[in-house]
């Protein structure tokens, strides 16, 4: 994971460009992606896909002839979709231009001006504050902003049956850590591992899009069939840091993506929050909008706008656990097993209980000792398979985690019970 962050991290990326597809390239030597690329100007729902922008250099040169807001130093120092600009100027005229955080002293923040032609820099409070005010400054972007197109991409590993699981992250901001890479970085190790699961049941769908228009875009081509076929989906987003999880509901807030977050944060051993859905969040806000109220959470770390390094220069590779990385592809694994594993069951024998004993599933001695959590499992699996609840619903009943009836249930099937 290290080793691809390092890659990711200078890659100057936006909601559209090469940076973008230089990204999403280094990402298909793990994942297999199919890009799509959607034109400008296409109209998706109420949005309309903007021109491609691509940015090559950037700096203002101060009075004194220094060189500063460089580009090439940090890409948070230059508004992302600034427009082209090379000229002459005051400080008064500057200042109209530049960004900079009075409470965050050392940050650069991370500004954007996607929807709106425009221009500016962003630097940090303490260089701000050191730039002279009289003479003359020159600023320059050397940026192209024209017709071209935005870049998404999928990965599907593919089930049994077309019932679908979705992990969607996003991919356009430019160097970021938490708010940004960690969310690619999980679903591609995520991808690997789940690559390795024989007999999958469902098919798992992984989308890397830029934020906000990328998942519109998404949605507009293929929200429909999402409607009818997903089943479960998670936005992967904010989980780098060595923090608790925080889970954020669907709006539906009983969805089976739900009982199985829900559900993993109740047997993990790592402090949780579960929150309500709300809006101000990623694109859970586009999957749960009114139109398509599709069953998606969000399993998080620490969360965006909690942070105090949240949209700065200051989310960096010093703040990331690549140990948090790896447990939350552990986290979303283990999510993932267990829907594979629910199911409503319906007992074969519901009348009484299966004599056991004759499958030679039961103690002829009484020793209770020997695999008794197993055989008291089984016992409580087979009470409740009626067919009217899932085994979500049978675990939690017994205060256990799903994943502890898996040897129950494959018995079960093997004898006949079930």
């Amino acid at each position: 994971m290290e080793k691809y962050f390092d890659r990711l991290w200078p890659i100057c990326r936006s909601i559209t460009g090469n940076g973008l597809r230089q990204s999403l390239h280094i990402l298909d030597e793990l994942v297999p992606l199919a890009l799509t690329e959607v034109p400008s100007g296409v109209e998706v729902f109420d949005w309309t896909i903007p021109d491609e922008w691509n940015i090559r250099d950037a700096w203002i040169e101060t009075p004194n002839g220094e060189k500063i807001c460089r580009l090439s130093e940090n890409n948070l120092h230059v508004v992302n979709y600034s427009v082209p600009v090379n000229r002459e100027i005051n400080f008064p005229q500057l200042d109209k231009h530049l960004h900079h955080l009075p409470g965050q002293p050392d940050a650069i923040p991370y500004i954007t001006s996607y929807y709106h032609r425009s221009w500016g820099f962003c630097l940090s409070e303490n260089q701000y504050q050191q730039l002279p005010r009289e003479g003359k400054y020159k600023v320059f972007i050397d940026a192209t902003l024209a017709p071209g197109s935005l870049t998404y991409s999928e990965a599907v590993l593919p089930g049994k049956t077309d019932r679908e699981i979705l992990f969607s992250s996003y991919l356009c901001h430019p160097s970021m850590a938490v708010n940004e890479l960690s969310g690619p970085l999980v679903c591609a190790f995520l991808f690997r591992e789940l690559e390795k699961l024989a007999d999958r049941k469902y098919t798992y769908r992984f989308l890397f899009a830029p934020e906000t228009i990328g998942v519109i875009a998404f949605l507009h081509h293929d929200g429909i069939r999402l409607k009818e076929k997903l089943e479960a989906g998670f936005v992967v987003t904010c989980v780098g840091h060595e923090g608790k999880f925080t889970y954020k509901k669907s709006k539906r807030a009983n969805s089976l993506a739900d009982k199985a977050a829900v559900h993993f944060l109740q047997h993990n051993r790592h402090p949780s929050e579960i929150i309500e859905y709300a809006i101000g969040g990623s694109d859970e806000r586009q999957y749960c909008s009114p139109g398509f109220n599709l069953p998606v959470g969000s399993l998080m770390r620490t969360m965006y706008k909690t942070y105090p390094e949240y949209h700065t220069s200051l989310d960096n590779k010093s703040i990331v656990s690549f140990r948090a990385l790896s447990e939350t592809v552990e986290a979303y694994l283990s999510i993932a097993q267990s829907l594979e594993l629910n199911e409503c069951y319906t007992s074969v024998l519901p009348y009484c209980e299966p004599q056991l004993g004759k499958r030679g599933l039961y103690p002829s001695s009484g020793a209770w000792q020997n695999r008794q959590d197993f055989r008291m499992n089984m016992l409580h699996f087979l009470s409740y398979a009626d067919g009217s609840m899932d085994l979500f619903d049978i675990a939690d009943k017994r205060g256990k985690h799903i994943l502890e009836f898996s040897d129950v249930v494959a018995t079960c099937k093997q004898h006949g019970l079930v």
